[in-house]
């Protein structure tokens, strides 16, 4: 790529941050993020990162997941994908949201065998290795690679948002899984869930998003952000049926039922 082409891509990467997000909000730096895909083999994923100027409020975070931003640690970033837009941040009105006979098994089986605490996100030696274990074994990322302590802190500790919790799930004392969800005034955003694969009967995933849509309905909020739609990606497609649910399409909040 030449040097013409590495300004016109720039230039383009801000034109399209501007039509997203309203000058008021104290988004300090833009900064170019290529590489390769993390969801699609073969493809090369560009995901501009925004670095804000101080923690943002409830109601700017609120603004900042309705543009279809997500957030990585300190960061905020969307997809800019040359020729590709498989990626799609997804959300549920939880008040349209329906709770169909499969999920309420999924949350009477949960409720049964699980204590939920929510506190702010920390991090430990149980909770390090459990993420490296869920990585390990449900084949994200690099198998052989484990995270150390300061990549986990910066990746799902440090926080741009003015309030992020941790849902930690217990089962006789044990830990066995953990959600990291932001929060705005009227949405909350899932950021991240790992858990003891030998707890997989319970149905984790599922019912960690259940207890968000629970969490979200008891505080009052509208929506519950979960992150990026990807329909060939087996660890993201299971998305598609927390219904209606709304996709973030060219620009646009899109219903599918």
């Amino acid at each position: 790529m030449d040097e013409q082409e590495i300004s016109d891509r720039e230039k383009a990467i801000q034109d399209f941050q501007a039509q997203r997000l309203p000058s008021s909000l104290p988004i300090a730096d833009l900064i170019p993020n290529e590489h390769a895909c993390s969801y699609l083999d073969g493809r090369t994923a560009n995901l501009p990162l925004n670095l804000p100027a101080r923690l943002l409020t409830l109601d700017e975070f609120d603004v900042v997941l309705a543009n279809g931003m997500r957030r990585s640690g300190v960061f905020l970033y969307h997809t800019a994908c040359h020729q590709c837009s498989a990626c799609e941040p997804t959300r549920v009105d939880i008040h349209e949201f329906i709770f169909r006979d499969s999920f309420q098994r999924v949350l009477k089986r949960g409720d049964r065998s699980l204590q939920v605490h929510v506190d702010r996100p920390s991090i430990d030696e149980k909770r390090l290795s459990l993420f490296n274990l869920h990585r390990t074994q449900r084949g994200l990322g690099e198998s052989e690679y484990e995270y150390q302590f300061s990549e986990y802190d910066s990746f799902l500790v440090d926080t741009c948002c003015g309030e992020t919790v941790e849902l930690s799930y217990w089962s006789d004392g044990e830990l066995i899984a953990v959600s990291i969800v932001d929060c705005g005034r009227k949405s909350l955003s899932a950021v991240y869930t790992y858990f003891d694969p030998a707890y997989s009967k319970l149905s984790i995933g599922t019912f960690s998003i259940l207890k968000q849509i629970q969490f979200a309905l008891e505080s009052d909020r509208k929506y519950v952000y979960l992150g990026m739609y990807v329909a060939e990606n087996r660890h993201l497609n299971y998305k598609a049926r927390f219904l209606p649910q709304e996709r973030f399409v060219n620009g646009c909040w899109v219903k599918y039922f």
